[in-house]
């Protein structure tokens, strides 16, 4: 009788750890990136990192096809890029430049790529999630088994819109995955300060599945969104996943976080997602120092070009505003 073939759970870990821990090198790289940039003055306006965190956006992704669609928040950053945002033409939008993915207008908090499904990041709190919800509904009409994923954070909770489109998603059985990618802030106020209720029974009170997963743990997350999103394609309707997370930066870069606990702040790296699965991979003979080093190439290799890009003109500013018809109506 032949010996039956054993499954080695460490190479099995190992082949699905390995492309998720790429994914979420690839977002901290960026992400610290940009913290030297905008020190530098290299990047307009304001940006809102998501390290720490990337253990959600890159669990989230991992369980969506070709086709689905999502809409992120302020702190989007590692959403689009783990859903496959191109590097360079994402830096070059962070960076205000001509050749970036919206032309260098979106930056931070409204870069974009449809050719993706990444409906957009959005500066105001909330303001995604209707968003996802009318492109779930789109879905839905076509019958293409298709799903819509909105993010948010704790902080729009309390939200008026994020209530209404619960209801809404409930009442049209809509393929809406909603994650909440819950750091245990609104700015500058812990959760607790500005929410009663919590997350599952909000979900319960509309009649929509609801999960809560370690969102430091990318596999947890994987696993947790690939259950949710085959839930959405055969029909039963949205569902709630709150991803217990730790921000690690302040609200925005160069908040001195002055309102919270000094034990909190040095103690936020116990929970980093990185470190778990650099251990975890290192232990089943993985070298994830080669995964980083080929990734920071990747990186710079991005910053260059986008440095190298051209600023954007003047007269380029009113373009994509109106259409030619509008244009030969009014002359403008």
């Amino acid at each position: 009788m032949a010996a039956t073939k054993q499954s080695n759970p460490a190479a099995t870990l190992a082949e699905r750890l390995t492309p998720l821990y790429r994914t979420m090198s690839l977002i901290r790289q960026v992400e610290t990136a940009l913290t030297r940039l905008f020190a530098n003055g290299e990047v307009p306006g304001f940006i809102h990192l998501s390290i720490g965190q990337e253990a959600v956006a890159t669990g989230i992704a991992s369980a969506l096809q070709a086709q689905d669609s999502l809409a992120t928040t302020h702190r989007g950053h590692g959403h689009v890029l783990a859903r496959g945002m191109e590097v360079t033409g994402f830096m070059k939008e962070i960076m205000g430049r001509e050749g970036g993915l919206c032309k260098g207008r979106g930056g931070s908090m409204h870069v974009a790529d449809l050719s993706l499904g990444i409906l957009g990041a959005n500066g105001i709190v909330g303001a995604g999630i209707p968003i996802a919800l009318g492109s779930a509904m789109a879905h839905k009409i076509r019958k293409t088994g298709v799903v819509a994923v909105a993010f948010f954070g704790d902080g729009a909770m309390a939200e008026g819109v994020l209530h209404e489109t619960m209801n809404m998603a409930s009442l049209w059985k809509s393929p809406l995955l909603m994650v909440c990618e819950n750091n245990g802030w609104s700015e500058f106020s812990p959760t607790s300060r500005q929410f009663t209720a919590s997350l599952q029974k909000l979900a319960e009170a509309f009649g929509i599945g609801y999960a809560q997963v370690d969102g430091n743990d990318v596999i947890a997350v994987a696993d947790a969104a690939a259950a949710a999103a085959e839930q959405l394609r055969a029909g039963k309707g949205p569902f709630v996943l709150e991803c217990v997370t730790h921000r690690v930066r302040g609200h925005f870069e160069g908040d001195a976080q002055k309102y919270r606990d000094a034990g909190e702040l040095e103690s936020v790296h116990e929970h980093d997602p990185l470190t778990s699965a650099r251990k975890a991979l290192q232990a089943a003979g993985v070298d994830t120092s080669a995964i980083d080093a080929e990734i920071a190439a990747q990186v710079e290799a991005a910053i260059d070009a986008a440095r190298a890009d051209a600023l954007p003109t003047i007269e380029s500013a009113i373009q994509d505003v109106y259409t030619q018809a509008a244009h030969e109506e009014t002359g403008a």
